[in-house]
């Protein structure tokens, strides 16, 4: 049977809670449209406590797959029938896929991120400061640490979770790795080239402001935010003050939701396409 007279479209979706700040419906469906694809994207808010229904109701279903966000990447691996590689070391899922009937839990939240910090800087030999401890820290950190970084700094107000991530790369990879306590104004010390805002500060709020000494921040320091909405955060506003190149969380989002698509649909689509789309409704 032809696409144009099937009806029954491939479903893949996002469970998150919040849900109605994520944009990546936008992106995604724009790469369907383009690549003439016969998927569906959809958009879903699912509390923790209705997790596991909702795995259940997506295998009931046959979805394709599907993403998970906030704050579901760890909680989601019980529902699961299997981990890739990347998400067995991070310990993290942010993309699910079929395969052979079974969900298989993936994570592309780090690859994306490093695609998009290689665009601007090598962290081979770099030193980082990291605030945050959850699913995008751990894969954001593993792949800065494979990548060649030599220090990673965790900030994070829980300690048990800060030295849970820790513990991660200490004994899975070979940076060196440490936790401060975030109490207060953070100040980020000398020597350091990237600053990485890995929580959900920031996320459908461009006043939400990160505890830090701005101050501490200097020109020769990369400063990036995975919150892709708004993508000029407060953080990243306050980091162009001094001079520090940026990066937005859009770079991230794209780069991230061109390998779920691949691995759903067998198909690798146009980035630019995306990142089109996402620009549009920002008005970037």
């Amino acid at each position: 049977m032809s696409d144009e007279h099937n009806f029954l479209h491939h479903i893949t979706g996002s469970f998150a809670q919040p849900a109605a700040e994520n944009p990546t419906v936008e992106m995604v469906e724009a790469a369907y449209r383009h690549h003439g694809l016969h998927y569906r994207y959809l958009n879903t808010e699912v509390p923790p406590e209705k997790l596991g229904q909702a795995v259940a109701g997506a295998r009931a279903m046959n979805w394709a797959g599907f993403n998970c966000s906030i704050p579901h990447k760890v909680a989601v691996i019980e529902y699961l029938d299997g981990l890739g590689e990347s998400a067995s070391v991070i310990g993290a899922v942010n993309c699910v896929v079929r395969r052979d009937g079974q969900y298989i839990g993936e994570n592309t939240d780090g690859k994306g991120f490093l695609k998009s910090l290689q665009e601007v800087v090598d962290p081979a030999g770099k030193k980082i400061v990291m605030f945050g401890a959850g699913g995008a820290a751990r894969a954001i950190g593993v792949e800065c640490a494979l990548a060649g970084a030599t220090h990673i700094t965790v900030v994070n107000r829980s300690e048990d979770r800060g030295n849970e991530l820790v513990s991660l790369l200490n004994d899975k990879t070979p940076v060196e790795t440490v936790l401060e306590k975030w109490d207060g104004d953070y100040a980020v010390g000398e020597g350091v080239d990237v600053v990485i805002n890995a929580t959900s500060i920031g996320l459908a709020d461009a006043a939400a402001r990160i505890a830090l000494t701005i101050d501490s921040l200097t020109q020769n320091m990369v400063v990036a935010d995975v919150i892709p909405n708004p993508p000029r955060t407060r953080f990243v506003r306050d980091a162009e003050t001094k001079d520090c190149r940026v990066i937005d969380g859009l770079g991230m989002l794209v780069n991230q939701g061109i390998t779920g698509i691949e691995y759903w649909t067998g198909k690798t689509v146009d980035g630019s396409v995306m990142r089109a789309r996402l620009e549009e409704l920002f008005g970037c």
